[in-house]
């Protein structure tokens, strides 16, 4: 018996194996197996049956680990598309949509996690049989009939610890046979102990029922848009469709989320509908919770699984539906091999299983949109926010100029100074007055760290990255540079390295900046920051969203990772210190991006009823982006950038596919880009039937990361299937110098061309 193995290796084709007839019952189509790879043993997957060329004489498997295959049927064919699809080697791709206890360990099970528990071994009926038992045992009697009260078993560690018996006592009953101790396994499920939010309970809006409706009469594998302003109630919707999915057709579902932050807020909403019906899975688990997580799905003990990307390979089976919730985040795109979006993925996905796909955003993405006003998606709008709140007011505060004589110069050098060229004074102003109406606000800047960079007052020299062609970040607590790229980090110097001047002055702004300056100008603020650097523990995300939601925090300060998904009535005020980071960066999303995320943090202000107010701080008031995030104008925005996107054709007008050549060494990296653009056009030109344009090559818009060089080409067309060939020859066929110094990465239908 021959079967092909997929392997976790940069390999394209699959290899033959022979199977032991020993381990042919435990080997079929998504099963693990230990196999031989050049001098060494590694874990592959089967993949199909194997063939060999006459004369060639296939190795023997080692070991297959598993009774029953890890992947089943549907999920080794989604894999083997995403695949094709990405040029992906099919091995990295199959240890993707499996836990990390699975795809690094070749253990018939990962360990699970156990406990002792007592249980009673042997009845006592009658009170006359228990007197004489325990005539003499009084606390034996207690602890018996203890366990009795709490259904005949109970933890080990729970009787000894809480209810503060003795080892002895419990001994006792065990060695007179009346009660047994033994190991039970124990499910990690790290969000079982945590509240839920109560099943809504108000009457929905027109929108809510029709959008509803729509969707409990889908077909199979349609797909739905839905638009719903921000507080519109599209979690409602959710909700009440898996309702009819999950309890009324007995089927499994998906809930996607785009940022851990989001996970809490999510898993307590459907916990709360739905109980212990619901698993999660995410980076932020480890991976023993990650395991039980998915165990309990394959199993079916668990019907609906929430978390973020890599949760679209949850083994569910009769999936019913998929749930994309903020469709338009470039968080759902993989950044490394196999770069899948997971949007992309979960339609697929649907499509094979006959489940109903829900795309859900304020600001969808302008394909999705595109896709919609081609029929291809059915679109379903929700644009009022429910129990009659209006969108909040939004005003621009213009920070080119000064507006009066006494206004700080933008030379000065002065905290107060400082703090106003930050901080304008009708955001303060409105700060000062939410804390004294105890209300909440929240403060966007999408800038982690104290500034953008240190340069010297006297040359002008910046601080950068010795790997990375960026400057590096000066943060502030505790005292470093950082590069956020490759996180290179250096104390930093007190003199210039170029012209040895004394005095280094900070550039821009971070968030630790803000929240100094804040706390200075308003002391007795309660201000909550929220960004990658305090949220690296387990439950950052959580602890700092519950002491929001208890009232604890005046003012939320944060990145992105605070503008979408959030729900708190007494946020009243929403200010964006800076809309203009990243509205300039050298690719075609820029605009897209700077919009949706305006608009999304301006939804988090008057979601109850109180209203809201939004400050936004600029410098561009009359960039479009600015302008119909204002004006709440979504529609508008949509048609001005696809006019931008028409000459020279981007996404949705075309498809495209970055080519990402690196290097340990400048020229040689762009002279790779060059001979594989010259190669290609040369092929293309042979053919006359082929549609694929190749532009470029260039440097890179930022050139080196991580001591690499980057060089890249893009490939742009209208046929997908033809971009799909050119895009596997570069990734299989090109020839690459050899020395492994030199790389190429194809990134299909790319969110980032940084």
């Amino acid at each position: 018996m021959l079967v092909s193995v997929a392997l976790p290796l940069p390999l394209f084709q699959p290899y033959t194996y022979e199977v032991p007839a020993e381990l042919r019952a435990r080997v079929s189509l998504g099963s693990r197996v230990v196999v031989p790879v050049r001098g060494r043993r590694e874990l592959g997957f089967v993949v199909g049956e194997g063939t060999l060329a006459e004369g060639v004489k296939a190795k023997r498997i080692f070991a297959a680990p598993d009774e029953q295959p890890s992947l089943d049927t549907s999920l080794v064919e989604l894999c083997s598309w995403i695949a094709d699809y990405y040029v992906a080697p099919l091995g990295m791709v199959l240890r993707t949509a499996l836990p990390a206890a699975l795809s690094q360990s070749a253990a018939p099970e990962p360990a699970r996690k156990t406990r002792r528990m007592a249980g009673i071994a042997r009845e006592l009926p009658t009170l006359m049989e228990r007197d004489e038992l325990f005539a003499r045992a009084r606390k034996q009697r207690e602890l018996y009939e203890l366990l009795e009260s709490l259904g005949g078993r109970a933890p080990v560690d729970l009787l000894l610890a809480r209810m503060s018996f003795s080892p002895a006592v419990l001994k006792g009953l065990v060695d007179r046979g009346l009660v047994s101790v033994g190991a039970e396994v124990v499910s990690r499920d790290p969000f079982s102990d945590r509240a839920v939010e109560p099943a809504p309970n108000h009457r929905r809006t027109p929108a809510q029922a029709s959008a509803i409706e729509a969707l409990n009469a889908g077909k199979a594998a349609e797909v739905f848009l839905l638009h719903g302003v921000t507080g519109s109630g599209k979690t409602l919707v959710y909700l009440d469709f898996l309702n009819t999915i999950v309890n009324e057709r007995g089927k499994s579902a998906i809930v996607l989320v785009p940022e851990i932050a989001l996970t809490p807020q999510t898993v307590s909403r459907f916990r709360g509908v739905f109980g212990d019906k619901v698993a999660v899975l995410h980076s932020a688990l480890s991976d023993g919770e990650r395991y039980d997580a998915w165990l309990a799905l394959q199993r079916g003990e668990k019907r609906i699984a929430v978390g973020a990307r890599s949760a679209v390979f949850a083994p569910l089976p009769d999936l019913g539906a998929i749930i994309v919730d903020e469709e338009h985040e470039t968080s759902y795109k993989q950044g490394e091999s196999p770069r899948y979006h997971a949007r992309e993925v979960a339609i697929v996905r649907a499509k094979r299983s006959g489940a109903v796909v829900v795309l859900g955003s304020a600001t969808p993405s302008l394909e999705s949109w595109a896709n919609a006003a081609t029929g291809k998606y059915t679109l379903l709008s929700l644009p009022e926010r429910v129990g009659g709140a209006t969108l909040p007011a939004v005003r621009v505060v213009d920070m080119r100029v000064p507006k009066d004589r006494n206004a700080p110069s933008p030379h000065a050098t002065t905290s107060e100074a400082l703090a106003r060229l930050v901080i304008s004074e009708p955001l303060e102003d409105a700060l000062r007055d939410r804390m004294e109406r105890r209300e909440q606000s929240i403060l966007l800047l999408n800038r982690r760290g104290y500034s953008a960079f240190v340069q010297c007052a006297s040359c002008g020299e910046v601080d950068t990255c010795p790997n990375c062609s960026i400057s590096l970040t000066y943060h502030r607590a505790p005292e470093r540079l950082v590069c956020h790229y490759c996180q290179h980090a250096e104390e930093p110097r007190a003199v210039c390295r170029r012209c040895g001047g004394a005095v280094l002055r900070q550039r821009g702004l971070g968030t630790q900046q803000v929240e100094r300056l804040i706390s200075e100008r308003i002391p007795n603020l309660r201000i909550a920051r929220m960004d990658v650097d305090t949220t690296s523990g387990k439950w950052a995300h959580a602890d700092i969203l519950d002491r929001v939601g208890a009232g604890d925090v005046d003012v939320l300060l944060g990145t992105q990772m605070i503008a979408k998904g959030l729900d708190f009535p007494n946020v009243t005020l929403v200010g964006v210190v800076d809309a203009d980071v990243g509205i300039n960066l050298p690719d075609f999303r820029a605009s897209e991006r700077c919009f949706q995320l305006l608009s999304q943090v301006a939804g988090r202000a008057g979601r109850g009823p109180k209203g809201g107010e939004v400050l936004i701080q600029t410098r561009v008031p009359d960039h479009h982006a600015v302008r119909f995030a204002v004006a709440h104008d979504y529609h508008g925005f949509v048609t001005r950038e696809l006019e931008s996107r028409d000459d020279p054709p981007y996404p949705p007008v075309t498809r495209l596919v970055n080519v990402v050549f690196s290097g340990t060494r400048e020229e040689e990296t762009m002279q790779l880009a060059i001979d594989a653009a010259d190669r290609l056009r040369g092929m293309l030109a042979r053919r006359p039937d082929a549609d694929v344009a190749i532009v470029g090559p260039s440097k890179c818009p930022i050139e080196r990361i991580k001591n690499r060089w980057r060089s890249h080409f893009m490939l742009r067309s209208d046929n997908a299937a033809q971009l799909t060939r050119v895009a596997r020859y570069i990734a299989e066929k090109l020839p690459i110098p050899t020395g492994g110094q030199l790389r190429v990465v194809v990134d299909r239908d790319p969110v980032s061309l940084l």
